[in-house]
């Protein structure tokens, strides 16, 4: 995977205005750390959380970074917001399209929309709805949930690689890796922004739908080789489907990936477990289901994927009721 030098970024004195489009967990534990180091950020919020965002200010609670307040501006609409240079995109994707609608009036000729949301499509309908031009794609590497409104606990985790989706190196994409390196972010800018999402897509639908599936976090996950075996399975067919769909994946990262699951601290769960758990509506259909319908696109075997979509399907759109007589 080609990254591109951080030296060639511009850091600029101006600051770079910044629109975070769903200022949950993820979306308000980088646009905190953002407007921690300066840069001019607006928060997309709504309900309890933006009332407390506006009264109180953002709370992030970070296991490894400690507790810190930022004040920004928070707002439930963008109409009288001006042009962006960037807005991240951060809502849960079965929102993408509702949300893209809602950004349009923070859109210019030159901003860029980075969508660091989970799966591996957001970016087609990002494009579909904005126009081309626009998208960038990302791979966020954390867990952060909403505690309560205003307040964001940090769990673990905090990198970010994304690119634009055709490999240039733009001056949009190397100011915001300037602006990452400056609020301490860590940060990638990658020429192959495509397979750097299915890299993330692999182990994240692999480990989200087993955690979920299972309601057992890493420690157990990896420990019972029946369960294990599930695992290593459901992963290979999921890089099957990726080579059948044109994306160049290592073979090595397999194994990589199972590294990966025996490091995680022995808790580590996932959102989708997380979601599940607390009865709210999955991102099923850009994990597992559209790993599904990929694999009889293109005609593979992955009955490991269809068992977990299968058997998440009832939860799909939260907890699930029983139909009247």
């Amino acid at each position: 995977m080609g990254r591109l030098t951080s030296r060639r970024a511009s850091r600029s004195m101006t600051r770079m205005r910044i629109v975070v489009m769903g200022s949950g967990g993820t979306g308000g534990y980088f646009g905190a750390k953002l407007a921690r180091s300066g840069e001019d950020v607006t928060f997309v919020a709504r309900g309890k959380h933006l009332v407390a965002l506006r009264a109180s200010g953002l709370r992030i609670k970070s296991s490894a970074e400690g507790e810190w307040t930022v004040r920004a501006p928070a707002v439930e609409r963008l109409d009288d917001t001006p042009p962006a240079d960037l807005v991240l995109f951060c809502v849960k994707s079965f929102d993408t399209e509702e949300a893209a609608a809602l950004i349009r009036p923070v859109v210019g000729p030159d901003t860029g929309v980075l969508s660091i949301q989970n799966g591996v499509d957001n970016e087609e309908k990002l494009e579909r709805v904005l126009g081309a031009g626009h998208v960038l794609g990302g791979a966020a590497r954390v867990f952060a949930t909403i505690e309560a409104p205003g307040v964001i606990t940090h769990t673990f985790g905090g990198h970010l690689t994304f690119g634009e989706m055709d490999g240039r190196e733009t001056p949009r994409a190397q100011a915001f890796l300037a602006a990452c390196r400056k609020a301490s972010i860590p940060a990638e800018l990658v020429s192959d922004v495509i397979r750097a999402l299915w890299e993330k897509y692999v182990f994240l639908t692999t480990h989200a739908g087993m955690t979920a599936l299972t309601r057992c976090p890493a420690g157990i996950l990896r420990t019972l080789p029946e369960v294990r075996e599930f695992y290593r399975r459901t992963m290979s067919e999921i890089v099957a489907i990726g080579h059948a769909a044109g994306v160049h994946l290592d073979d090595g990262l397999l194994e990589q990936w199972m590294k990966l699951l025996d490091g995680v601290a022995p808790d580590a769960s996932s959102s989708l477990h997380y979601d599940l758990i607390h009865g709210k509506r999955l991102e099923l259909e850009a994990l597992h289901g559209h790993a599904v319908r990929l694999a009889e696109r293109h005609r593979v075997p992955a009955p490991s994927v269809f068992a977990i979509y299968a058997a998440l399907r009832p939860y799909r759109d939260g907890a699930p009721t029983a139909p009247a007589s």
